[in-house]
């Protein structure tokens, strides 16, 4: 049993062996074949990490089902190993991938001329001595060197972003280089086309003035475009830098294509007024639908942004078949043209994508089958145009037929009307410059109020702050008086007293004068007269410290019209404001700053300094209004925050109403009896913090208090703000 066993893991082992056997290409004189799946093995390498050196000893090389190696979505990066044999006369064999988007196309082959173990030599499709022949400008070559009647084996690495059959093709040199001669031609002969359509249209927009020609234009370009890099013609202008090419220009272009696509269809056939509102909505989503792949593409997922391509181009033509073909059933003869048109390029389309996912079989036909049906298409478009612009001219000119009848008979009752309305427009200017007049005087009148109500709340601000600055200074100046008389008399007992030992001191013979100076000394108590002189000289160093801060509190708010932002500490302008309001402050309310670090503020000193003045002393109003006055108090909170900051003010006023509340800031808005307030103090506060570009906000509870919260902006400018009138 065990002896069966071992002979069928042989058998196993050795049809592995057998199954991943192929056969050898060989290439005679003038033949060119494709290398399909009977000569090659593939090997997946979709994260990159197989290396060169490592690919020789690698036994994970299969067969595949499709004819064609093929790259897609999971698989970016693959290796096939094939051996050919040269049976031409020529000493190189041409190696081409033609027609296909790809990154890197890399072939090696083992050095046996060196000794050691078995080595890599790298063909790579960069190196520019291996493809000096001018005409492989638009294919990837690689030239493998191979003597006549010899073989080799070749390991080639393919990468490509897109979904894309590889086509490899093996030519003998001569058979290459006619081929590519021919192929050449054409392909110019294609491109000459594109750019004589695009030059003939552009040069009928210059002559008839119709933008149709232009849009056109402008889509042959990029069509030619589009087609000129599926040709290969990139490959020369990008040769060394194909990674841009392919992940950036090549799916760019393809989406520029399907917007001038877009535009010039939606403006040729003017859907927006020969289609519904929902078929047109439609339309307009395609523009979105391109922006994807836009989006995949720059943020680099360039293989999700192939296929987000394919799928926008084959919605876009499905979609313009569609509104074409409604258009001819209501009568518009020209779209007949486009619906070949595009319905050619769909299917041209579909068989491409097919092609690329290896459903269709890839031959001459099918690779070229979406650059010759652009072709088809622009001809189409051409006649189709054609016949469009004289469709249109016979709507213009019935229209303008319709619309020269309409305008004169339009004339002719304007000229009527015009005769009516005419001295109907004199009796009403006559009335209107009457009611101008009066309103300018009602102007006038409400102007001189206003300025006058402005001035009222200017001059109580004055009051209040003149009755708080008489009531501080007259206190440390009372204090420094009542010092003044005693240090006067101290002062006169010092100075007779040096005058009796100055008289001693001159008359040395008559000890008595000292005796009696001495005496006087004793009488006047000198150490105690020193000690109090030494106390009502700080008390009057007191009472001038307190004056010079009440007058430095009074500087700030003579700023009140200064007319350019200046650096303020907002903290200090609310303790002058406290020092100016303090006699206004009854004793039973207690003020609590509780002030945090604050760096200088650009704002209106003065300005500020009146908002702040205006805040408390309505908080203090507030709290004399109510009846009875338990623990009293107004909270003054400073925030900083990285933008801004903020200042609260809170006090256990009468507080207000929700109706109240909305209302404060409104001009002449007061709940005081009549004669007590202008109601423009909150007003101009409002006013002074909405030109700082900051806020103010209010929340109060009847019988609870109020809390105004200021917030002002940091590093304000003079640019950002507007001066005060």
């Amino acid at each position: 049993m065990k002896k069966i066993l071992l002979i069928l893991c042989c058998l196993i082992q050795n049809l592995g062996v057998f199954a991943q056997k192929t056969d050898t290409l060989v290439i005679h004189d003038d033949e060119s074949r494709y290398l399909t799946n009977s000569y090659f093995l593939e090997l997946e390498d979709p994260r990159n990490k197989i290396l060169a050196r490592d690919i020789i000893y690698n036994h994970n090389f299969h067969r595949i089902n499709d004819q064609f190696p093929r790259l897609e979505y999971s698989k970016t990066i693959t290796w096939l190993k094939f051996t050919l044999k040269n049976a031409s006369r020529q000493s190189t064999v041409p190696i081409t991938i033609s027609r296909s988007v790809i990154d890197e196309f890399d072939v090696y082959f083992i050095d046996s001329n060196k000794t050691g173990p078995p080595r890599l030599r790298h063909l790579s499709a960069k190196d520019a001595s291996n493809s000096s022949n001018l005409l492989t400008q638009s294919i990837t070559l690689v030239e493998a060197p191979l003597e006549p009647d010899s073989s080799i084996t070749l390991f080639a690495r393919i990468k490509s972003n897109a979904t894309t059959v590889i086509p490899i093709q093996i030519n003998s040199a001569d058979l290459f280089i006619t081929r590519r001669g021919i192929e050449n031609l054409i392909n110019g002969a294609v491109m000459g086309m594109f750019a004589i359509m695009a030059l003939y249209n552009l040069m009928l927009f210059i002559i008839v003035g119709d933008k149709n020609y232009l849009y056109y234009s402008i889509y042959i370009v990029f069509l030619s475009l589009t087609q000129g890099l599926q040709l290969g013609f990139g490959n020369n202008l990008f040769s060394g830098n194909l990674r841009l090419l392919n992940n950036y220009i090549i799916p760019l272009t393809r989406i520029c294509f399907g917007y001038t696509l877009l535009w010039f269809a939606g403006n040729f056939l003017r859907f927006k007024q020969n289609v519904k509102k929902p078929f047109y909505k439609f339309y307009q989503f395609l523009y979105v639908l391109y922006a994807l792949p836009l989006l995949a593409t720059l943020y680099g997922y360039t293989d999700i942004a192939y296929s987000l391509i394919t799928f926008a181009i084959f919605t876009t033509c499905l979609t313009l078949i569609m509104l074409v073909t409604i258009l001819y059933t209501r009568g518009f003869n020209p779209a007949k043209f486009f619906i070949m048109g595009w319905g050619l390029f769909l299917i041209a389309i579909l068989i491409s994508i097919c092609k690329n996912y290896g459903v269709v079989p890839y031959n001459y036909f099918t690779a070229n089958i979406v650059v010759y049906s652009g072709l088809i298409e622009l001809i189409l478009f051409s006649v189709a145009l054609a016949d469009q612009i004289n469709f249109y001219r016979r709507q213009n000119t019935e229209s303008q037929l319709a619309a020269l009848a309409i305008a004169k008979e339009n004339e002719r009752l304007i000229t009527e009307q015009n005769i009516s309305l005419e001295n109907k427009v004199k009796d009403r200017t006559q009335e209107l410059i009457q009611t101008n007049q009066s309103l300018s005087v009602t102007i006038d009148n409400l102007k001189s109020a206003q300025i006058q109500l402005v001035e009222t709340e200017k001059m109580a601000s004055l009051g209040l702050l003149t009755a708080g600055v008489a009531h501080e200074i007259n206190n440390p100046i009372n204090f420094v008086g009542a010092n003044v008389s005693p240090l006067r008399l101290d002062m006169n007992e010092l100075i007779e007293l040096l005058g009796k030992f100055e008289i001693a001191a001159n008359n040395p013979d008559k000890p008595e004068l000292l005796i009696a100076a001495k005496e006087y000394k004793e009488k006047i108590d000198s150490d105690f007269l020193k000690e109090e002189i030494h106390i009502l000289l700080n008390g009057i160093e007191d009472g001038a410290n307190r004056t010079a801060e009440i007058v430095q509190s009074l500087r700030t708010f003579s700023r009140i019209d200064e007319p350019a932002l200046t650096p303020t500490n907002i903290n200090t302008a609310i303790l002058n404001t406290l020092v100016i309001l303090r006699s206004a402050i009854p004793y039973y309310i207690e003020v609590k700053p509780i002030l945090n670090t604050l760096e200088p503020l650009n704002c209106y000193t003065g300005k500020i300094n009146q908002a702040l003045l205006n805040l408390i002393n309505n908080s203090i109003q507030a709290i004399e209004a109510k009846k009875e006055h338990h623990k009293e108090n107004i909270t003054i909170y400073t925030h900083d925050f990285p933008d801004h900051i903020t200042i609260e003010i809170m006090d256990t006023g009468i507080g207000m109403s929700n109706e109240v509340r909305q209302r404060i800031f409104e001009p002449f808005f007061t709940t005081k009896n009549v004669g007590e307030g202008t109601g423009l103090g909150l007003s101009i506060v409002f006013g002074i913090i909405e030109k700082h570009n900051g806020t103010i906000q209010v929340q109060s509870s009847p019988n609870i208090g109020s809390k105004f919260t200021v917030t002002l902006p940091k590093h304000l400018t003079n640019s950002e703000v507007s001066p005060f009138d």
